[in-house]
């Protein structure tokens, strides 16, 4: 893992946080880490981070992970949640819910969560891929495969896991239904992702469809297809997207994802996300090294054509606050905000994007 981009990011930026020399050895490294209790090194590397608020799904592997309240008081910072869609019907399901009963179900469920969560999450791509129809399935539809997908259980105990894409469908229109943003894995991941499957330009008829219906689609990561997210968020007046995933991994060479990503998505539709999940580092990297890269492309776009220094500071705000701020509705949220002095970025730090 260290003889990776990633790997000497975290030497070089996080070692000194936890008091270790930079580029000391990996050995070193461990060692130093392992001094410090699990909650100093949250708030050594989140901390100094300057998070506003973060915007936390929890539906990988929650149990093994810090809640949004606790995340929150690490980081020093506002919270919120984005909920999983593909977990609440998995949740259902292990609940023993009747195949006709789950619509109604998963309806109530969903509403109950969204009345604290800021937004819904799909994992289309991991379960199915992205190149789904895109059309809303009969309820008829939705209870069979419902009753297909329990039988199937039935047959292979501990095999919850969601792939019908008649379910996942579903799911995707129930939260479109209630006209809030929506995330959509997108790109790199895990190895079960087919990459090939994962282009959000596969989802283009789905956009087609959504549009007017008061749902944000947000593509996240989106590498290597961050330029063709680019281009959706320019096409379609409701889809945004980040470079998320990507900038923890690539280290040194994340700031030319940045600025590709950029070339044509505007400016009011960008925003910046850590996506870490589990250790504490890649909340500190995706922070740091996005700032490096943000800055880096404006530096360059000011050279070229002597942008002021008024408008670059402008879009970097945008990009690295207001922009997520205006989509999740954040000031009616008591709870996401903090005073108007705590350092940016405050955007969205999904704290699980893979299953």
């Amino acid at each position: 893992m260290f003889d990776t981009q990633l790997g000497f990011a975290i030497r070089r930026h996080c070692a000194p946080l936890l008091d270790a020399e930079p580029f000391c050895s990996p050995d070193e490294y461990i060692e130093a880490r392992s001094a410090l209790s699990a909650d100093e090194v949250g708030r050594r590397l989140l901390r100094p981070s300057g998070f506003e608020t973060l915007l936390i799904e929890t539906g990988h592997r929650g149990d093994e992970i810090l809640g949004p309240a606790h995340m929150g008081a690490t980081a020093n910072a506002g919270y919120a949640e984005v909920v999983r869609l593909e977990v609440l019907a998995e949740e259902l399901v292990e609940a023993g819910v009747h195949p006709s009963g789950f619509v109604d179900e998963y309806a109530r469920v969903l509403d109950e969560r969204l009345r604290t969560a800021v937004g819904a999450k799909t994992i289309a791509a991991y379960r199915t891929g992205l190149d789904f129809d895109p059309s809303r399935p009969t309820h008829a539809d939705v209870a069979r495969a419902v009753g297909a997908w329990i039988d199937r259980i039935s047959n292979y105990p501990g095999s919850i896991r969601l792939e019908d894409p008649v379910i996942i469908r579903h799911l995707i229109w129930s939260a479109i239904d209630r006209a809030v943003p929506i995330q959509f894995h997108v790109g790199y991941g895990d190895p079960d992702v087919d990459l090939h499957r994962c282009n959000p330009l596969l989802l283009t008829d789905l956009l087609r469809a959504t549009r007017g219906s008061g749902s944000d689609i947000l593509l996240l990561h989106c590498y290597p297809f961050h330029r063709e997210a680019g281009y959706l968020a320019h096409c379609f007046e409701h889809v945004y997207c980040d470079v998320g995933l990507a900038i923890n991994y690539t280290g040194s060479q994340s700031a030319q994802i940045i600025a590709e990503s950029l070339e044509l998505t505007p400016f009011h539709k960008a925003l910046f996300s850590s996506d870490a999940w589990g250790a504490a580092e890649l909340y500190h990297l995706g922070a740091l090294l996005f700032r490096r890269g943000l800055a880096e492309a404006l530096d360059d776009w000011a050279r070229r054509d002597q942008w002021p220094i008024a408008e670059q500071q402008r879009v970097a705000q945008m990009i690295s606050r207001d922009n997520a701020r205006r989509v999740y509705r954040l000031d009616q949220l008591p709870s996401a905000t903090l005073p108007s002095s705590t350092a940016h970025p405050s955007t969205p730090s999904t704290h699980g994007a893979s299953d």
